[in-house]
């Protein structure tokens, strides 16, 4: 059998560069560079047919490490809660008020590029507070 090297995550959404963009400033990732022929990507999708610019974004972690991420235009809207969501890892090895004020500063810098909060979790008898928010379009991720 054979072992899996590498995933991507997709997103389906409306607007995928702005999505995606989000997801960059998120994470840290970068976009690739357009194809040779083009000296930017808005280049690139105006050479497209009118139905297929701006279809897709994709970006990637600058270090090699992080999976692809790809963002792709479907017509239909977000209407249930996602079935699998991104846990962002911003406060691993911190517990009690220290990993909350961490999960908090990074909501705040997160809400200042378009995201939601929705609500804090609190800390139970068998995990850690993690903090539900959404993206641009409404996806929903964790700061965990």
């Amino acid at each position: 059998m054979a072992t899996i090297k590498k995933v991507q995550v997709t997103f389906d959404c409306a607007e995928p560069e702005r999505v995606g963009r989000f997801w960059c400033e998120v994470l840290g990732y970068v976009a690739p560079s357009p194809p040779k022929e083009f000296a930017t990507w808005d280049e690139y999708n105006a050479s497209l047919p009118p139905e297929q610019r701006g279809a897709w974004f994709a970006c990637s972690d600058p270090e090699g490490v992080g999976p692809r991420l790809y963002f792709q235009r479907v017509p239909e809207g977000k209407v249930v809660k996602n079935r699998v969501h991104l846990d962002v890892r911003v406060g691993t090895g911190l517990v009690g008020e220290e990993r909350v004020a961490a999960l908090e500063a990074e909501c705040a810098r997160l809400v200042a590029l378009g995201a939601t909060r929705v609500h804090l979790m609190p800390a139970d008898e068998d995990n850690e507070s993690c903090l539900l928010m959404q993206d641009v379009e409404g996806n929903e991720f964790c700061l965990d």
